[in-house]
């Protein structure tokens, strides 16, 4: 059906639609502060950036697809209603401002995420970091590519030669303990573990194999669903913890560079020595 629906048109508009977001981005950078956000919660921010970004997003989904749906970030409904609603329809996936904390700060780690999903899979990503001009986009049998270049992930390697990207779970710290015993096993493991503050960027780099393994208690669909596509057009493989494919709902990710690796991390995270 993503055929049907022209995969170049899809591709086109989830480009355009993340390089809009991302130029709010520039518009904004270094002039939108901390005291200038509201908290949804604690430490999780929203700010004039976040909500003009997917006006300017959602705009181009709209009139370029007025009959599709949208998930987006800043919704005034919960991701759960947002979901229970979708009929079918081919569902546009947006995060205007993946790493709003890091933007807010001036920290570089931050961009627009923006994918779409036809008969329940996703079918084309793309991001856009509006701090270094970088472009990754990806469609579902045509690859992945950054800049016009195509990628893939790293080679296969152990886990003790691999270099993992995480997230903290700082939105439900009722897991920082489960976390923290994660953190330490993969830590003895791995190469090493890197935390960027942006889970779009961390599949982006695992995509173009700058990480080669990655995992996190609990993410939203906005902030995976791009990489998704990127990371299995470059090669690698993502899933929940379990092994089973990724849904839409929040919850844990994982993903690495072959299934083996995923294996091993997997096993490393549940103590399963």
């Amino acid at each position: 059906m993503a055929a049907d629906l022209g995969l170049d048109s899809l591709l086109a508009t989830a480009r355009e639609a993340a390089d809009a977001a991302a130029s709010i981005h520039r518009r904004d950078a270094g002039k939108v502060g901390v005291t200038d956000a509201s908290e949804k919660a604690r430490a999780d921010y929203v700010s004039v950036t976040d909500l003009d970004a997917q006006a300017a997003a959602l705009a181009i989904i709209e009139r370029k697809h007025p009959d599709h749906m949208l998930l987006a970030e800043e919704s005034d409904e919960p991701v759960e209603q947002q979901l229970a609603r979708w009929d079918g329809r081919p569902l546009w996936i947006v995060d205007p401002l993946d790493g709003t904390a890091n933007f807010l700060h001036s920290n570089p780690q931050y961009c627009s995420s923006v994918a779409v999903a036809v008969e329940g899979r996703p079918v084309v990503g793309a991001v856009t970091c509006g701090s270094s001009a970088e472009r990754w986009w990806a469609a579902e049998g045509v690859g992945a590519f950054k800049g016009g270049r195509r990628i893939s992930v790293s080679s296969a390697a152990p886990l003790r030669n691999a270099m993992v990207g995480t997230g903290f779970p700082f939105k439900s710290l009722d897991l920082l303990p489960e976390y923290l015993g994660e953190f330490e096993r993969v830590l003895r493991t791995a190469s090493g573990i890197r935390r960027a503050g942006s889970a779009a960027l961390d599949l982006a780099y695992l995509a173009q194999g700058s990480l080669d393994a990655f995992w996190e208690k609990i993410l939203m669909p906005w902030d995976f669903a791009a990489g998704l596509v990127l990371v299995r057009e470059a090669g690698g493989v993502l899933a929940r913890p379990d092994g089973s494919d990724l849904d839409f709902y929040p919850g844990p990710v994982c993903g690495a560079s072959s299934a083996e690796l995923l294996g091993e991390l997997l096993t490393v995270i549940a103590g399963r020595d």
